[in-house]
């Protein structure tokens, strides 16, 4: 995993960079997401042992970062493994995606993951009561907090549950419970998930590459949010498209606060583009628009695909002969490449890239962790608490009003 930087990073920025990591560091100790890169895996392992064959799809119910993190790495290994069941993900209380999805299961040979940290979650619950009412009660497992209500409703039909840690927000807990079971059962090589993670961890706390990068990207983020308030995550492949899901949630969640000690409402707002296709619709606003937004690239270095554009000369259209017998892995580096120079020569658009080798486990979970550490990062210095949401809470409250005002 590479992470070329095409921006200055301030030289008197560049002093804080000790503190920086200094207060990260110390962070580890009351935030868990740090620590599930060196979890024990064989309860996973075993569970998924012990499953029986005749199941064949995997049916995740969870909302938010109970659903966004695993359906991000299934959907990016999808077009090069071989699962072993599919993995289908209920995450709405939309009528028309429930019936279309619902066409597509045999719910006699589906196994239902019920994940909700806080064990309340509304969307969740009704989802899980409507597909109760159709499945036997063995059909269902749960992944909460250990005292939350549904952990106590699960407990009671002596079902398997699993622990979603207190200290591991929704949005910080794709690489556990919540991310592991799912994936497990679905084939996913989950040590190998969880070794790309451990490698970032590795790198920026043990001094490696990633360390100075992390740092320098975060400083500059925090001290030009105000001017550059967006931040695009350009990934140019189709693997990529539910990660970019995952990373608005986890980049917006976090970082759109009031800050700790004051009444300023700061953040980054993010946005998930893909390439080459949203150069069609997104890219003219970046070129002549407003300058508040940075641009971060996101490329596949080897897709391992041997396709190529046949050698055929079309009439009226023999000026693109020069696409003729180039790879597409080849094609779609170099229109990535093509819009990176084109925004650098624009010298007011700070813009910066990351590549990864190939598409497996190690290098979505190497992805994941090095964007929940400079998620955190830039929380601390924006001052803000990465780890709640007030505003969404807000929200809830308001519709459980509506409703107990409906059922009154």
């Amino acid at each position: 995993m590479e992470n070329n930087i095409h921006f200055e990073v301030k030289e008197s920025l560049l002093k804080y960079k000790n503190e920086l990591f200094k207060s990260i560091s110390a962070e580890r100790a009351k935030i868990g997401y740090y620590d599930l890169p060196f979890q024990d895996i064989s309860p996973f392992v075993e569970f998924e042992k012990g499953f029986s064959k005749d199941i064949e799809n995997i049916v995740v119910i969870g909302i938010g970062g109970s659903s966004l993190g695993p359906k991000a790495v299934y959907n990016f290994l999808k077009p090069v493994k071989k699962f072993k069941r599919k993995l289908y993900f209920f995450e709405t209380t939309d009528p028309l995606n429930i019936a279309q999805l619902e066409s597509k299961i045999e719910l006699e040979k589906s196994h239902f993951l019920i994940v909700s940290k806080s064990g309340s979650t509304l969307e969740t619950i009704a989802l899980f009561k409507y597909f109760l009412d159709k499945c036997k009660k063995e059909q269902f497992s749960f992944i909460t907090e250990l005292d939350s209500p549904l952990a106590k409703l699960a407990s009671s039909m002596n079902a398997k549950i699993f622990e979603i840690p207190k200290n591991v927000g929704g949005r910080f807990s794709v690489l556990s419970s919540v991310g592991l079971v799912p994936l497990v059962l679905a084939g996913v090589d989950i040590a190998s998930l969880l070794n790309g993670a451990k490698k970032v961890y590795n790198s920026f706390f043990e001094d490696g590459y990633l360390k100075d990068t992390l740092l320098k990207k975060a400083l500059f983020f925090a001290k030009n949010h105000q001017e550059y308030n967006i931040n695009l995550l350009f990934a140019y492949s189709e693997s990529f498209k539910y990660f970019v899901q995952w990373y608005i949630q986890l980049w917006g969640e976090s970082l759109g606060k009031k800050q700790k000690d004051s009444i300023l409402n700061v953040g980054v707002t993010p946005i998930g583009l893909i390439g080459p296709q949203d150069q069609h619709s997104f890219l003219q606003l970046i070129v002549e628009g407003t300058r508040n937004k940075t641009v971060s690239f996101l490329k596949i270095k080897n897709f391992k695909q041997e396709l190529k554009v046949p050698k055929i000369s079309l009439d009226f259209l023999q000026k693109l002969d020069i696409i003729n017998d180039i790879s597409f892995d080849e094609l779609i580096n170099m229109q990535s490449d093509s819009i990176k120079e084109a925004l650098l020569l624009q010298d007011d658009i700070p813009v910066d890239e990351i590549i990864i080798d190939e598409v497996n486990e190690e290098a979505i979970g190497k992805l994941i962790f090095y964007y929940e550490l400079l998620t955190s990062l830039v929380g601390i210095l924006i001052d803000v608490n990465t780890y709640n949401q007030p505003g969404v809470e807000l929200g809830k409250s308001i519709l459980k009003d509506k409703l107990i005002g409906k059922a009154d």
